[in-house]
């Protein structure tokens, strides 16, 4: 980013401090909201409150701190969570999901900054206060930020990298001037992506210590029980302070929340047919045709909803660990990629219900997939242009099809060509290299679809004579070795947003690279695409943003750090009938703490 001098910075904060202050901002553009708006559009604001809903997860937990290193995966569901609602803690902004990336007042009632981003002040509600009665302050926002740094785990740890000092501004106002560091998302990332904790509740020393303890919160609910891995319940805390604030009405809908959690999918599944959970999000094309025909279903206890978001598809596919010598050539990564026969896997193990992705942002203007790159991304892309693949670059690239068979001769003669440029050749039906060490590696997986997935490829692999074994962990292991980076190949989803930023740099960043605990499982440390994601992050204007994010595509692909699987692009969600939701669906698709229990209607 491009400092202003201090004189223009004196002038910018003169100039903003006199100017209304914003109900809320945009990446790009200008909020859709007008500041007067009374809810979200996608909510009912005549829900009437009350009931109880159960979820159910796979997996167990033995903390209730969301924030450090040693519980990254093993925290109850619920405390800081995306999908069920951050029923304890709280951000500064809240996310609309019927916009790319904008945000409206929360703890925060307004928001200042000027045009060129160096700064940011959030102006606190003065009706904001945590579960205990205490006001939520000034300092607690400059604590959170400071515990976070220097005890927190990643990204929450980053959040200052890009930040020149914090300060108290006036009553209300916490104001964040920024580094040469920073960049156009900066503000939005440290609005709505950090919680706001008590610093009079924290004990800084044991912070970085897992606890059972029920912590203190400005979120709409409080801990009732738990039982360490098996069961946390939640309920409404009656003097929550937001509950009539506009980002806030139609949502938090029940008075109790418990969730459930289970050893293995089929286990909850079956917990859901008796009734014992609520609602069963399904991510299976074969589950989701053939599983539902019990009784439940048939007398229309059970409603199958099948959503339908306008959002890229996300990349799901088995990843290659390239922290491994093995991988280190593009040529092998690529090749082993073409052994995957996805028609085979489609036809024989999912009723031919899948798509295959072929784009990190397909079905969106962001993706790269049938559209040649332009000057503009060029420019964005520079001396990077001669690593992507010509077919890449100009558009017309295309994942083979194969004939089904799962052993196309044709597309496997491609995957040996480019195993034999990367040094390698078949020996006694054996891949093996000049030394005569045989291509052999692990895939890990986790779950019965995952490992069915390995077992195809692992035969397609084998005619070409690379050995790959499989091995499927339980929940603690998988979280412990992925965490780590501890395996040869892992597979691994990657939602996609049409307003990708900051959770790039984590998945795929130099720095994230290193840092255990963080989401680059491909464990990609590459110049180019930093320098990228810093053009993403930097982007002023939507033409800008979409072609640095096609050129960040163009570059992925080209990296073949992925072996490429499929979607569907519905989402599916069966529930009982006693559980209902708003009929609008928002861009980002469904939210569940929008969702009420119909009984009390």
């Amino acid at each position: 980013m491009r400092r202003p001098s201090a004189l223009l910075l004196v002038f910018l904060a003169a100039g903003t401090a006199a100017a209304e202050p914003l109900h809320g901002i945009a990446m790009h553009g200008q909020p859709a909201l007008s500041g007067d708006y009374t809810h979200f559009p996608y909510v009912n604001p005549n829900v009437k409150k009350g009931g109880r809903i159960t979820y159910g997860v796979v997996g167990t937990f033995d903390s209730l701190n969301a924030f450090n290193l040693k519980s990254i995966r093993t925290t109850a569901r619920g405390i800081w969570d995306p999908e069920f609602g951050n029923l304890i803690y709280e951000s500064l902004m809240t996310r609309s999901a019927d916009e790319p990336f904008t945000l409206y007042g929360f703890l925060a009632e307004s928001v200042e900054w000027d045009d060129d981003r160096t700064f940011v002040q959030f102006n606190l509600n003065p009706k904001a206060k945590w579960s205990d009665g205490q006001p939520v302050t000034q300092d607690d926002v400059i604590f959170s930020f400071e515990v976070l740094r220097d005890k927190g785990r990643i990204p929450f740890s980053q959040r200052l990298n890009s930040v020149e000092k914090m300060e108290k501004v006036g009553e209300h106002g916490v104001r964040f001037t920024f580094n040469d560091k920073a960049t156009r998302e900066t503000p939005l990332i440290l609005a709505t992506s950090t919680p706001i904790l008590p610093k009079h509740a924290i004990d800084v020393e044991t912070f970085e210590q897992s606890t059972l303890k029920p912590p203190i919160g400005s979120g709409p609910y409080r801990i009732k029980s738990v039982s360490p891995g098996e069961r946390i319940v939640y309920e409404r805390n009656p003097d929550y302070w937001g509950k009539d604030i506009a980002s806030k009405v139609g949502f938090d809908n029940y008075d109790q929340i418990a969730i459930e959690y289970f050893l293995q999918d089929n286990t909850l599944f079956e917990a859901f047919k008796k009734g014992a959970i609520d609602l069963y999000p399904d991510g299976s094309p074969t589950h989701w045709t053939r599983a539902y025909n019990f009784p439940a279903v048939t007398n229309g206890s059970i409603v199958r909803d099948a959503f339908q978001p306008q959002l890229p598809t996300g990349m799901l596919g088995f990843v290659f660990n390239v922290r491994r010598p093995l991988f280190a050539d593009v040529r092998v990564r690529a090749a082993l990629s073409l052994a995957f026969d996805f028609e085979w896997a489609n036809k024989n193990l999912f009723d031919d219900a899948y798509t295959r992705t072929e784009s990190f942002w397909q079905n969106s203007p962001l993706s790269a997939l049938g559209n040649p790159a332009d000057e503009r991304e060029l420019a964005v892309l520079g001396k990077a242009r001669d690593r992507i693949e010509p077919d890449i670059l100009n558009g017309t690239y295309r994942l083979p099809k194969t004939d089904g068979t799962g052993g196309d001769r044709k597309v496997l003669k491609k995957a040996v060509d480019l195993l034999a440029e990367a040094g390698y050749t078949i020996r006694n039906r054996r891949m093996v290299d000049k030394k005569g060490r045989q291509l052999a590696f692990e895939v890990m997986t986790q779950t019965q679809d995952q490992e069915k997935l390995a077992i195809a490829y692992q035969r397609s692999l084998r005619l070409i004579g690379v050995s790959m074994n499989i091995r499927t962990v339980d929940d603690s292991q998988y979280q412990s070795r992925s965490g780590t980076f501890d395996y040869d190949m892992i597979v691994k989803s990657y939602p996609s947003s049409l307003s990708p930023g900051i959770e790039q740099v984590g998945r795929w960043g130099s720095v994230a690279a290193k840092a255990q605990g963080s989401f680059n499982y491909a464990g990609t440390a590459d110049p180019d695409l930093d320098r990228i994601m810093d053009a993403m992050r930097l982007a002023r204007d939507r033409e800008d943003f979409q072609a640095s994010v096609r050129a960040f595509d163009r570059l992925l692909l080209s990296g073949h750090y992925v072996v490429p699987l499929y979607h569907v692009p519905q989402k599916w969600v069966a529930r009982w009938k006693r559980i209902d939701h708003p009929q609008t669906l928002p861009l980002y698709g469904h939210q569940f703490s929008s969702w009420w229990d119909a009984r009390v209607q």
